[in-house]
């Protein structure tokens, strides 16, 4: 395969060509070839290496891939055929849009794409499996061109306008550098002949005057020569005056990217992308004369200005919008492997807000708001700006229960195989009583639990046996009678299984991100927020949650769960407590 390196190394400004390009071991491009056409082999990168770990994330496809040069491809392989042009480019599943379409921009001229992909280079008699491509250095930004303008900088534009020169009508347009001051010096600058023949009422006008402020003005025609991007700000509905024919509808979501539960990174890593805030939008009303409806998603991280002393970034952040399935509630892994995004925002940034601007058509959509990298924590505005009204709700999960029936005790005439060598434990360790206290419950648990051979754990702790007395003690002497320890054991082969279910690696813990799903499985539809919390509480620093801390978790809901059922007598939301009763409730549980 021919491996692909780029010269990232800062150097000063140079004329295209005059860069030395090196690859990680520091060696040219030149002096790697070399060494490949003198050893008659072909170049294989150590920064790039034929397996899996140089194409995936995390979670490989379940389908074979082959590493093949392109000689294996076609009989007589091409660099360059026919020149290149912008349709040349198409991007695939990686979300690079960012460098395509940087790429497809450099086909429009020729020079250009000559300095960034050096056309020295073919499938000719010295091919040797390597190419070179050179890349805007940081060196290079903020660079003084000959006209005045400065590489990589952002300026203003105050003003556009026409003026009358020698018989005809030139569009000018008028820019500021925000240094105040390095201006242009081209045509139409402060001190540019142009404005001799300008009569000084129109040169009033456009308020002209030779000073060094940062401020000129430029044909139109040299600014889309010089300048390559322009960003449109678009006014927010409470900036448009009350006397405004039309105002854009708007609608705002505040959110929380956790790490552990819902800081799942971008599409990139399907693991944990699904794990993020999801916002529902409902688009009914059709733009005027059109099929389609029009808006604008805002997507802005908070704060992190206020967090800068405190060493924090801005998060490189964006967004991927889908179309809705019929079914409501929390989009799972499922549904992002097998849908494509219907929208998304054109790159991921480290900017203070993201924003775009969509048209489809009627119907409903689910936003994904996500830093680009998984575990990065950031609170976050979104905001849709529509033409018509456009309804959007937070696609977070209602809270409910739904627990079974504890079953009865079996009869001892009907005891199973395994019930009957419970039973002989039971009488062995805790007497002709048939009650452990919770020391003894951790012996017989972990004495079981060793003998189950698909499970990895680390033993139960002591706080968890007390947890289960917590919630099977019905007599309330802080013991657990052999009845009330089968109907426990139904529930934690139960939960032994929904543990392996999530338990992907068989590693003995399972990933945070795991836990909406693995709750629901064991009757727990939780929201965001509560999700929040238990993560915080019982995951590592790893985002991990070992067996002990999930069946701690799971004793923890359900025994919270039946006492606010016992206490909602008059209402089935609500509970009305004293505080002794209060007190009473948190320390049992």
């Amino acid at each position: 395969m021919p491996h692909l390196y780029q010269d990232s190394k800062p150097r000063p400004p140079a004329l295209p060509g005059a860069a030395r390009a090196t690859q990680g071991s520091g060696k040219s491009y030149e002096e790697l070839k070399r060494e490949c056409l003198c050893k008659g082999i072909l170049f294989e990168d150590p920064d790039f290496p034929a397996c899996s770990s140089s194409l995936f994330f995390g979670e490989k496809p379940p389908i074979p891939f082959i590493w093949k040069r392109p000689g294996d491809i076609v009989k007589d392989p091409k660099f360059i055929l026919g020149g290149a042009t912008r349709t040349d480019i198409c991007q695939g599943d990686l979300g690079d849009c960012w460098l395509l379409a940087a790429i497809a921009s450099l086909t429009l001229n020729e020079k250009t794409l000559a300095r960034v992909v050096p056309l020295d280079q073919n499938f000719g008699p010295d091919y040797a499996g390597i190419f070179h491509f050179q890349t805007s250095s940081a060196a290079e930004s903020e660079a003084r061109t000959p006209f005045g303008l400065i590489k990589g900088h952002a300026y203003s534009v105050t003003g556009i306008d026409e003026v009358c020169y020698r018989g005809q009508k030139v569009q000018l347009i008028r820019i500021r550098n925000p240094w105040g001051q390095v201006e242009w010096n081209g045509p139409w600058s402060d001190n540019s002949p142009e404005w001799h023949l300008v009569s000084p009422s129109e040169q009033k006008r456009l308020s002209q005057a030779a000073l060094d402020d940062g401020e000129f003005w430029m044909k139109f025609e040299d600014f889309k020569v010089h300048f390559d991007k322009v960003e449109i700000c678009n006014l927010t509905p409470d900036a448009l005056e009350d006397s405004t024919a039309h105002k854009w509808e708007v609608t705002i979501h505040q959110g929380s990217w956790v790490r552990g539960s819902t800081a799942g990174g971008c599409r990139n890593f399907l693991e944990t992308f699904w794990t993020n805030p999801q916002i529902k939008l409902h688009l009914t009303e059709k733009d005027d004369g059109q099929d389609d409806c029009t808006f604008i998603a805002a997507l802005m991280q908070k704060d992190r200005r206020k967090l800068k002393k405190f060493g924090a970034e801005m998060l490189t952040i964006g967004y991927s919008i889908y179309e809705s399935p019929s079914r409501d509630g929390h989009l799972g892994k499922d549904f992002f492997r097998y849908h494509p995004s219907k929208a998304r925002s054109k790159t991921y940034i480290n900017l203070r807000e993201v924003s775009n601007r969509f048209k489809l058509p009627p119907g409903d959509y689910i936003l994904i708001p996500t830093t680009f990298e998984p575990h990065q924590e950031a609170d976050f505005c979104l905001r849709i700006f529509s033409e018509k009204k456009a309804v959007t709700e937070d696609l977070d999960e209602n809270v409910a229960i739904d627990l079974p029936e504890p079953p009865n005790p079996t009869p001892s005439s009907q005891e199973t195989e395994e019930e009957k060598q419970f039973r002989a434990l039971f009488e062995q360790i805790a007497g002709k009583d048939m009650e452990v206290s919770a020391e003894e419950l951790e012996y017989v648990l972990n004495a079981v639990l060793k003998k189950t051979k698909n499970i990895k754990f680390k033993n139960l702790s002591i706080i968890s046996c007390r947890n289960i007395i917590s919630l099977m003690d019905t007599s309330g002497n802080g013991k657990l009678e052999f009845n009330e320890f089968t109907v426990f054991w139904e529930k934690m082969k139960k939960w032994i299984n929904i543990f392996l279910q999530f338990d992907f690696d068989k590693s003995g813990s399972m990933s945070s991100y795991e836990l909406r799903s693995a709750l629901k499985a064991a009757g727990y539809q939780l929201n965001n927020y509560l999700l929040q919390l238990i993560v915080l509480r019982y995951s590592d620093e790893q985002f991990q949650i070992e067996f002990d801390d999930f069946l701690n978790c799971l004793i923890r809901l359900e025994n919270a769960s039946r006492v606010f059922q016992a206490l909602s007598v008059k209402s089935k939301d609500f509970i009305n407590l004293n505080i002794g009763e209060f007190i009473n409730l948190a320390m049992n549980i």
